[in-house]
């Protein structure tokens, strides 16, 4: 299956129709580009939850046997659902990787845990650069999302253009990182788009998603009100936050310091690429548990329940760097993937049961959490100003992405194609979806190899 000069095609190997592990693939004229590499992590009653793998990816079979064909591949932002996999899959591919700064000083970072980092070739773009990647033009175009260098993409072939939206919100206050402009995706429309393919993460939400910028009161609020200790839990990938927090501990007399090992790579990363606060001081974790009670904020990793993070060894209190005691608070500022509710669940029972304050984003009439992902109203304004011809939604389950492509038609849209995994989406040269082209499936890391489990 080779795409010829006249050919425009989509073919997701994983997060289409699922949330996670996002693998996509853009085919024409004989070659592909793949864009994004990301793992998921097992969730019980989903395919690999009993396998033993700590995390899970998409089969990467059908473009690995044919990787003569694979241009490159692009990420388009550091969450570990579109980047995860890359040290794992990269040799299977053996392609050249194009990110932007932050995300590749993430990358850097993996691929050195492997062994990796002078093999693997980074190729570093600017927004709004423009690289020529076989027979594909790609364009790299500002957005906002809960991690700094989130990337938008224009994919420009003789056959036709893409506008494939990774990650993405409306954020006029992101507080860190670049912002984004309605006047470049109306450009776009204006240019003509054949195809949007389209995050639907929250496409049943109703209205538009907060700012990072409204939060730093709700945050000041829960923290300055606690007698005691509190730990903030939140996505160690969201630098903005965590400079939220830093201001909060400065107003609030506390002193700040991160547990776990994801949010300081992610403060160390951030501050290689110029986007740490300087006055944003972080204290060594090991000095939290000598503070007293009244001056400690710690950030720890541990927001959706998964084990041995340092939110789940509080609960157990088996914490090396620090204890929780009766009256100390631990707050949400996060909320559930869908999927993790059991496990959060039961990391809350623990804490509640020793006593400690548990505060969620839905508790607080501030709010406390902002989602990096766009709602419907949000939706519509992205369709509007793309006016793409068909809209391709993705990166969400089977609902979601029904919600959006109600959502695009509404708007005047022309068509929308609605598939999953392996589905090949035929763009030009007439739409239309092939279902069930490619094979597709799960691989695990399972003690330390690669698996094939379905």
């Amino acid at each position: 299956m080779t795409p010829d000069q006249k050919d425009l095609w989509f073919l997701p190997l994983g997060g289409c129709g699922e949330i996670g592990m996002n693998l996509n693939l853009y085919g024409h004229d004989g070659q592909w580009l793949m864009v994004d590499c990301g793992v998921t992590f097992p969730r019980p009653g989903e395919p690999g939850a009993d396998s033993g793998a700590d995390r899970l990816m998409a089969d990467p079979a059908f473009i690995a046997d044919r990787r003569e064909q694979l241009a490159g591949l692009v990420i388009t932002h550091g969450h570990e659902d579109h980047i995860g996999a890359v040290p794992l899959l990269w040799p299977l591919l053996r392609c050249p990787v194009y990110t932007s700064r932050f995300t590749a000083e993430i990358l850097r970072r993996k691929l050195a845990e492997f062994g990796l980092l002078e093999q693997v070739p980074i190729f570093q773009v600017a927004v709004d650069e423009r690289r020529r990647i076989g027979p594909f033009e790609v364009q790299w175009l500002a957005l906002t999302h809960s991690i700094p260098d989130p990337n938008a993409l224009m994919i420009r072939t003789p056959a036709g253009s893409l506008f494939h939206s990774g990650d993405w919100k409306l954020d006029d206050h992101p507080v860190l990182g670049h912002g984004y402009s309605p006047a470049t995706f109306q450009a776009l429309g204006e240019e003509g788009v054949e195809a949007m393919v389209c995050d639907s993460t929250n496409a049943l939400v109703a209205g538009h998603t907060h700012s990072e910028g409204q939060l730093r009161h709700g945050l000041r609020e829960v923290v300055a009100s606690a007698p005691g200790r509190v730990v903030v839990c939140c996505f160690g990938s969201n630098i903005a936050r965590l400079h939220t927090l830093a201001a909060v501990a400065r107003e609030t007399g506390r002193y700040m310091g991160l547990l776990g090992r994801s949010l300081m790579n992610m403060a160390a990363a951030a501050r290689a690429a110029d986007l740490w606060d300087s006055r944003s001081d972080l204290i060594e974790p090991g000095h939290l548990g000598y503070l007293p009670a009244r001056e400690v904020l710690a950030v720890a990793t541990g927001s959706q329940g998964e084990p041995r993070t340092a939110l789940h060894r509080l609960a157990a209190d088996s914490h090396p760097d620090l204890t929780l005691e009766p009256g100390d608070r631990v707050v949400f500022s996060a909320r559930a993937i869908p999927g993790n509710e059991d496990a959060i669940q039961r990391v809350v029972d623990r804490l509640r049961d020793r006593q400690v304050e548990v505060i969620t984003a839905d508790q607080t009439e501030l709010p406390i959490h902002a989602s990096g992902h766009p709602a419907a109203d949000e939706l519509r304004l992205m369709y509007q100003w793309v006016r793409p011809r068909v809209a391709i939604p993705v990166h969400g389950e089977a609902v979601h992405m029904a919600a959006n492509a109600g959502l695009a038609k509404a708007v005047g849209v022309p068509r929308q194609l609605v598939g999953q995994n392996g589905d090949l989406f035929m763009i030009k040269p007439v739409a239309g979806i092939r279902r069930g082209a490619a094979p597709t499936g799960r691989w695990g890391l399972v003690k330390g190899t690669l698996t094939p489990l379905s």
